[in-house]
């Protein structure tokens, strides 16, 4: 027996199955728990196991593939603040490798908020296959009234009912296909989980057809290498789409000690004679590789000296998933510092056209020809941006490295 199955024989616990069990047609759900302190944990699993056993059936039903969940032991959170779905990634992502499992559903009692920082009861990651649930937002009740039990017949339908929404995410449905994927509401009066629709149900049964992906044992850095490239090229429109949802570009403005770090030296750099002589006499080509290489550094070190890619403690298998998920987050760390190259740019630039007197440039002696034209100017400030992505990155880094996998792999809203 491997490590891996022999781990799973120890262990995990059987909590929830549904389908007609074949080996070669099967999606194995890992269950984490993760409570805060003061919190009861076996309050919490007994909800998370009767939740999955309520929505184990719609699944099997939906797929026609079976369905196990297993219950992983549970982990005390540090404190009863609230999170980012993506601080419960490392942990989801080491036991799906461990497990394995092809899904991971995350049961939490403290507060969950979205990209936009609104509390929300729950969020998914298709590309990485995991789900959050807190019962925090499940569990509130109108104003006056105390708040639900996890033991509430509303509760436990309303949990069940976003858990099979929320893993309809992650085989790709999307908000609008009806029936379950209507968006989530909390509805007081709800007894039982609804439906997917047929033809939904059809796309989810191809989907589960061809879980569990393919995994590895790939043979050093290269190895591991060739096989992410191979998973991103297998599956490039997963983490295009994971990309446009990410808004990476954007990415600076939610870090201002990145930004400010960016910004702080180019605004002395801009005024320095010598980095004008640089820009002026620079070739475009050597500018735009330059700041390519540049950009693909910053990149690089913000992904290593953050430890950004996942799971965090290294394993000797890779999951096709997992390649995806850390090939993306290194895709949007490089279009974010390619959104922080063009925002000090365009400060310079900005600087360059307003603030400098239009023919204080022209009369210096080391150029070689008397005029300065736009060209030069935007040439100049590429360069001077360049130095300000590199600094940003080494002295700013990302105060949230969390914020990156949030962005980068889950949804808006559930």
């Amino acid at each position: 027996m491997s490590d891996a199955a022999q781990r799973r024989a120890d262990a995990p616990t059987l909590v929830a199955s549904a389908g007609e069990d074949a080996s070669d047609r099967r999606v194995d759900v890992g269950v984490l728990v993760a409570h805060a302190p003061g919190t009861d944990p076996d309050r919490l699993e007994s909800f998370a196991h009767r939740a999955c056993g309520d929505a184990v059936a719609e699944l099997a039903s939906a797929t026609d593939v079976a369905w196990r969940c297993h219950m992983e032991p549970a982990s005390r959170l540090a404190d009863h603040s609230r999170r980012r779905p993506s601080e419960f990634l490392d942990r989801a992502t080491q036991r799906m490798v461990e497990g394995p499992y092809d899904l991971v559903v995350v049961v939490t009692d403290v507060a969950l908020v979205s990209s936009r920082e609104r509390v929300v009861p729950g969020l998914a990651s298709p590309l990485a296959r995991v789900a959050v649930v807190s019962t925090r937002h499940l569990r509130s009740a109108p104003r006056g009234d105390p708040r639900r039990s996890l033991d509430d017949a509303a509760v436990r339908w309303n949990a069940a009912t976003l858990l099979v929404h929320l893993v309809g995410h992650l085989l790709g449905a999307r908000h609008g296909d009806g029936g379950a994927m209507e968006p989530f509401d909390f509805d007081p009066d709800r007894r039982s989980v609804p439906r997917f629709d047929a033809d939904v149900a059809r796309d989810l049964h191809r989907v589960a057809d061809e879980i569990p992906a393919d995994e590895a044992e790939p043979w050093g850095r290269l190895g591991r290498l060739a096989f992410h490239a191979a998973s991103a090229a297998g599956n490039p429109g997963r983490v295009l789409r994971a990309l446009v949802d990410s808004r990476a570009p954007l990415l600076p403005l939610s870090l201002p000690k990145l930004s400010t770090a960016a910004l702080a030296p180019t605004l002395v750099i801009v005024f320095s004679a010598e980095s004008w002589d640089v820009g002026f006499h620079m070739g475009n080509a050597t500018a735009a590789l330059f700041a390519v290489a540049s950009v693909l550094a910053a990149a690089l070190y913000l992904l290593f000296s953050q430890n950004l890619s996942f799971p965090r403690k290294r394993h000797r298998v890779v999951t096709e998933h997992t390649a995806l998920v850390n090939v993306t987050v290194f895709l949007v760390l490089v279009f974010a510092m390619v959104g922080l190259f063009a925002l000090v740019g365009t400060v310079m630039l900005v600087i360059e056209l307003a603030v400098f007197p239009p023919n204080l440039m022209s009369n210096w002696p080391s150029l070689e020809e008397p005029t300065v034209g736009v060209v030069d100017l935007v040439r100049t400030a590429a360069f001077i941006s360049t130095v300000g992505v590199l600094s940003g990155a080494l002295a700013g880094g990302l105060e949230d490295p969390a914020i990156v996998g949030h962005l980068a792999l889950f949804a808006r809203r559930p």
